[in-house]
This record gives C-alpha cells, sequence and structure tokens, in this order.
C-alpha cells in the first residue's frame, strides 16, 4: 500500500514538472489531426463495432498479451484469429507476419486485418504489407496503428518509425488499397538533450506524435506486384515531395 502511494505521488510530480516544461509549446498548433475514426483512443471501439458480427473473419497481428491488452473479447461474435511470432495468452497461430499466407493456405480470408505497436518490429514491413494483401478480402479492411516518435524500445528488433504517409506507403494504391482514414494521435513535445551536438543543444522540437494509424480498404486483387513499379504519383494520394523555391517560382 506504502509503494502504491509513493508510485501515485512521484507520478503526479512528474505530471505537473511535465506540465511546467511544456508551458513553451502550448500555444502552438498542431498541422496534423488524428484520423477521424481509428485514432489511438478510438480504433479499437470503431472495429469492433464494425466487425465483430457473425461470418467475419478477423485476423490480429501481434496478438499476445504483452500490455495487458487482450483483443479476444472484442470480436466475441466473429472468428477471431490471434497470430504472433511467439506463442502466448491469446495466440492462436505462431509465425513469421513476412511468411503470413504460408499459415493460412486454403483458408478462407479474412474481413479485417489489423495490428497495433507492431510494425515497427518487423524488419521488411513491405513484404508483411504484400503478405496482409493476399490474405484479404476483395472489400476487406487492414488497420495498422504504430509509433512516429516514441522511446527505443525492445531492441535490436526495433526497425522503423512511421509517419501516417509512411503507412499509406505501404498500403498504397498500386497494392490495390483505398485510403479510408489515416493521421498521427498523442502530440509530443520535444528538447534535445545536453548530450545532443552544441548546436542543437535543448532547442525544441516540434511536431512529434507518439501514434500514427491508417485504415485502408483491399479494392481489388493485384498480381504479379513488384515496389519497383509502383507509381510514384499513387504513394500519397497525388502529391509529391515539396519542390525547390526556383522551381516553384518560374
Amino acid at each position: 500500500m506504502k509503494n502504491g502511494v509513493i508510485k501515485s505521488f512521484a507520478k503526479k510530480c512528474l505530471r505537473t514538472y511535465g506540465a511546467l516544461v511544456s508551458i513553451p509549446f502550448w500555444f502552438q498548433d498542431n498541422k496534423i489531426h488524428p484520423p477521424a475514426k481509428v485514432s489511438h483512443s478510438q480504433w479499437i471501439d470503431y472495429l469492433s463495432g464494425e466487425f465483430n458480427k457473425e461470418g467475419m473473419r478477423v485476423l490480429e497481428l501481434g496478438s499476445r498479451n504483452v500490455t495487458g491488452a487482450n483483443f479476444r473479447s472484442r470480436f466475441s461474435k466473429a472468428t477471431y484469429v490471434g497470430f504472433d511470432f511467439y506463442a502466448g495468452e491469446n495466440v492462436d497461430v505462431v509465425g513469421d507476419a513476412h511468411q503470413l499466407t504460408t499459415y493460412f493456405k486454403g483458408q478462407e480470408k479474412f474481413d479485417l486485418i489489423f495490428s497495433s505497436a507492431v510494425f515497427e518490429h518487423l524488419h521488411m514491413p513491405w513484404i508483411a504489407a504484400i503478405e496482409i494483401q493476399k490474405l484479404l478480402k476483395v472489400g476487406g479492411y487492414v488497420l495498422i496503428e504504430t509509433h512516429f516518435s516514441f522511446a527505443s524500445h525492445e531492441r535490436p528488433w526495433n526497425f522503423f518509425q512511421f509517419s501516417d504517409m509512411g503507412l499509406r506507403a505501404l498500403f498504397n494504391d498500386s497494392l490495390g488499397f483505398d485510403l479510408i482514414d489515416s493521421g498521427m494521435s498523442n502530440p509530443m513535445y520535444g528538447i534535445f538533450s545536453r548530450r545532443a551536438d552544441k548546436y542543437l543543444r535543448f532547442l525544441r522540437i516540434h511536431e512529434l506524435y507518439c501514434h500514427s494509424e491508417i485504415l485502408c480498404r483491399k479494392r481489388c486483387e493485384v498480381s504479379d506486384f513488384s515496389w519497383h513499379n509502383v507509381d510514384v504519383d499513387g504513394i500519397v494520394d497525388g502529391s509529391r515531395y515539396p519542390a525547390p523555391k526556383e522551381i516553384l517560382s518560374s
């Protein structure tokens, strides 16, 4: 009991300190908005509301209960399959997401495939995206939540951090995906530490977000897909890397 009181008090002190330190950031609006339907605080409610139905097949990638989150009960009416790299609580199939289709040969495809806090740990997430596409029904959905800015964790298996546009680059138009919803959630404040290079030391870092999310619908089957043939204009829905000022002014 005593330890619990001490921890609670310490947490309150840290929150108060954090609020005071963040005052210089308070009057700056964030440029990127969270998804309308599948932000960090909404996505599981949205998915269970749409896909917890008789006849639906749902696959969760990274389903092992590591942090206390077990989503099986949220899909009690659907056929839920938990997939993870290791056996454990809430895992039905053990395997590698880069070879996902090999574990479901001859089985019905899925209406929904989702993952949370997984893609940052995949060493070739572009391969996993293709595998997901193959396992979805036409008209099926994929929801991916991962990190844009977060502490390095589970090293050395912590490979990538994704913006919402990074996720769209994976689940793109050429791969047969229509974008339904995306964005970044939980804005963060950042300051370079005293161990940073001198010219950066203690400077503020803007536009940090903890989570990035994307919800896409599989529009069609795609055969002979190659990343070398992806149309650049289809990666982020018609936008391109900002042109130099001299080009824009000419």
